[in-house]
C-alpha cells in the first residue's frame, strides 16, 4: 500500500477531503471463546474464483455498491483472482503469497492448532475504495449469510 505522503498531490489532496463517516450504533456483541469460533474471511482486495465474474474494471469500485464475491472454504490459491486494479495498489504481495490479503491457509493452521474452533465454509470479497455507506444492503445480507454458516467471528482484510 502507498503511503499518502507518495501520492501525487490531487491524489492526496482529494483523499485528506473524503468525509469519514460516523455510525450511531456499535454493532460489536461478545462471542464465544476464541477456541470455540467459527471463523469466516471477509477482504476488500477484490477477490473472485477464476470462473467467476470479475469486478468492474476501471472504475476502481465494485459495478453495484456492496457488490462481493464467495469463496469456499475448499478454494485453492491458484483459483483465486484479484480484479483490484489501481495505480496506487500493490499486488506483488498477493502474487506471492495469497495469505497476505486472503488468510485462508493461516486460519486452517489455527483450527488445526485448535486456536479457533472452525473454519467457515464460506469467506466473500468486496471491491475496495466503496463508501461504507453504500454497503449496508450487501452487509445485511452476508450477515444473514454469515449468520446461516454459524460464523461467531470475522477476520475482516481490508486492501
Amino acid at each position: 500500500m502507498v503511503r499518502l505522503s507518495q501520492l501525487p498531490e490531487v491524489s492526496r489532496t482529494n483523499l485528506l477531503k473524503l468525509d469519514c463517516p460516523e455510525f450511531d450504533t456499535t454493532p460489536w456483541v461478545e462471542g464465544p471463546p476464541l477456541a470455540q469460533r467459527r471463523v469466516a474471511i471477509i477482504s476488500t482486495a477484490g477477490l473472485h474464483l477464476r470462473d467467476d465474474r470479475p469486478f468492474a474494471l476501471g472504475t476502481g469500485r465494485a459495478t453495484v455498491p456492496g457488490d462481493y464475491r464467495v469463496i469456499p472454504r475448499d478454494t485453492e490459491a491458484n483459483n483465486l483472482l484479484m480484479s483490484h486494479i489501481s495505480t496506487n495498489y500493490d499486488r506483488s504481495g498477493f502474487q506471492k503469497d495469497w495469505n497476505v490479503v486472503f488468510p485462508l491457509d493461516r486460519l486452517n493452521e489455527l483450527a488445526q492448532q485448535g486456536v479457533i474452533g472452525s473454519v467457515a465454509d464460506f469467506h466473500y470479497s468486496f471491491m475496495g475504495a466503496t463508501p461504507p455507506q453504500l454497503m449496508e444492503t450487501a452487509a445485511r445480507t452476508l450477515a444473514g449469510l454469515l449468520k446461516k454458516d454459524s460464523v461467531t467471528g470475522v477476520l475482516l482484510i481490508p486492501v
